[in-house]
């Protein structure tokens, strides 16, 4: 099972770190989690595409990890994509797609009409609505979902993904939780969020020290989330959805390091980890962590 991380970063604009999105490779299997912003162009630079993607996981519906659910959904079928998408998401999802397709089906009715494609089964959407602890299968891969706390938006929920013994931990948008935690336990790999409260200033116009206050208390932060690494014993831990999206990583990794020991990668976008090997290829290098 491979893990690529395709987006890295959050609400803020910044070209290293396009919007939340993660891309698992799991034998002939390529699920997709979140589609945040620049997400179809992240795709092709990992040497896939839309039109290949099995399934389409939303952890949540906040907008920069749904912003560019149209455009995966356009530019797949574009692909080539002959297959209706198949989209899991929690309490809500089914309303957010009937929205985007009302909002869509004029342009798309023209565009249909037009281009005189072949098919247009891919720009056909299957939408369920999962539940706290609901295990979904396919093929030899699990994905159960478990609900995290991102209060006050609701409903938000990470998942824990099985293939042939090796099992991956996505944490979405959540505080320090302790049934993430306990879904966690024993993990091969745990991608977290992380808020670092220290690199978040006030700024004129932009943001005040009780809107930094207000954000933080529903994430979790860079002096946090090395204990809960460390409580749920994972393999490895790769922290992903910075922010700020720009940060000091010698502070950074100390935060992390004074309660997490094991294994430990910051999140670049495009970085690949595969859990069977233990190798990470970021660019052109590649990184072997001992078992």
């Amino acid at each position: 099972m491979k893990i690529v991380l395709l987006g890295t970063g959050c609400p803020q604009v910044d070209p290293r770190r396009m919007g939340p999105a993660v891309l698992i490779q799991a034998a002939t299997r390529r699920l997709l989690f979140d589609c945040g912003s620049g997400v179809t162009q992240r795709l092709v630079q990992a040497g896939t595409k839309g039109a290949e993607i099995d399934a389409l996981f939303l952890t949540h519906l906040h907008s920069d990890h749904v912003v560019d659910f149209h455009q995966l959904l356009v530019s797949s079928w574009h692909q080539g994509r002959d297959r209706p998408w198949k989209v899991f998401g929690p309490p809500g999802t089914i309303g957010f797609v009937e929205r985007s397709a009302a909002l869509w089906k004029p342009e798309l009715e023209i565009r249909v009409k037009h281009e005189r494609r072949p098919s247009v089964a891919g720009l056909d959407v299957e939408v369920k609505e999962f539940a706290d602890g609901q295990t979904l299968r396919g093929g030899s891969v699990t994905v159960t979902a478990v609900k995290v706390n991102h209060d006050p938006f609701p409903e938000v929920y990470g998942f824990a993904v099985e293939h042939e013994g090796y099992r991956f931990v996505h944490s979405a948008d959540t505080i320090v939780w302790k049934p993430l935690i306990e879904a966690a336990r024993g993990a091969d790999c745990l991608l977290h969020e992380v808020f670092i409260k220290r690199e978040m200033r006030p700024l004129d116009g932009v943001r005040t020290q009780e809107g930094i206050d207000a954000v933080a208390a529903y994430h979790t932060l860079s002096t946090e989330v090395g204990a809960v690494a460390a409580e749920a014993d994972v393999g490895m831990l790769i922290l992903t959805h910075f922010v700020p999206t720009t940060f000091d990583r010698t502070a950074l990794v100390a935060e992390v390091r004074a309660q997490w020991h094991g294994p430990l990668i910051l999140g670049e976008d495009l970085m690949e980890y595969d859990l069977a090997t233990r190798t990470l290829q970021a660019g052109s290098a590649t990184v072997s962590f001992p078992r």
